[in-house]
């Protein structure tokens, strides 16, 4: 899950950027609203955590440039403490939720996880591809009734393949989804995870949902 932070204190972005990542999400940050809006209109995200008070270009500004265009991701604005026309211009402007600041960090990772489930547009609670149930919001995973730990990145790349199962998933775009934009390491740590997760989800149960495709990605296979 993916996940735009545009938060000018850089130290507070950093903070939450890495309690969300230890969640599984991959959190891009910017420092502006400028910088924002670019990463927002050339990057896809589940979510964008926008904060009001912005340089360049307001947290307002951004979000309602960002519906004219037409783009419909997932927005909570961070407001001024006790600031209800904060809150108010926030939902004006598009945004689908808000939070003040200080804020609780286990209050924004719940809205944040809730936003994310409900989306840009509609989508079931839980994705299911055959007997495997994949849940977004309480980042659980289980084959019929058998529940199945998961780390939170392999959440994150299951997730991926999941959103578009039956598909080719190319490695490049299991990276963007399920690592920041930033990440600068090897390629090659996509099948790390893909083997991890074939040992998880499948061998325990006698599948093989988890298919490579040579030369082209990875296919998650609902058929039983």
């Amino acid at each position: 899950m993916r996940v735009l932070l545009v938060e000018d204190e850089r130290r507070l972005a950093e903070l939450v950027k890495s309690g969300l990542a230890g969640e599984g999400f991959a959190v891009d940050i910017a420092l502006d609203g400028s910088e924002g809006l670019w990463l927002a209109t050339e990057n896809t995200y589940d979510a964008i955590v926008l904060d009001v008070m912005l340089p360049r270009v307001n947290g307002y500004a951004v979000c309602r440039r960002l519906r004219e265009a037409g783009n419909w991701t997932p927005i909570m604005m961070l407001t001024a403490k006790d600031g209800e026309y904060d809150e108010a211009e926030a939902l004006d402007t598009g945004a689908d939720d808000f939070l003040s600041k200080p804020f609780s960090y286990v209050v924004l990772l719940a809205r944040l996880r809730a936003l994310v489930r409900r989306g840009g547009r509609e989508r079931p609670v839980a994705l299911t591809v055959g007997d495997l149930v994949i849940d977004p919001a309480g980042m659980k995973c289980r084959r019929g009734d058998a529940e199945i730990a998961l780390t939170p990145k392999e959440f994150a790349v299951l997730h991926g393949l999941a959103r578009r199962a039956g598909e080719v998933v190319s490695k490049a775009e299991l990276l963007e989804q399920a690592w920041d934009f930033t990440y600068a390491g090897d390629p090659s740590i996509v099948e790390v995870y893909i083997s991890a997760l074939r040992r998880k989800i499948d061998a325990p149960f006698g599948r093989s949902s988890l298919v490579t495709v040579r030369g082209a990605g990875y296919r998650l296979d609902g058929r039983l």
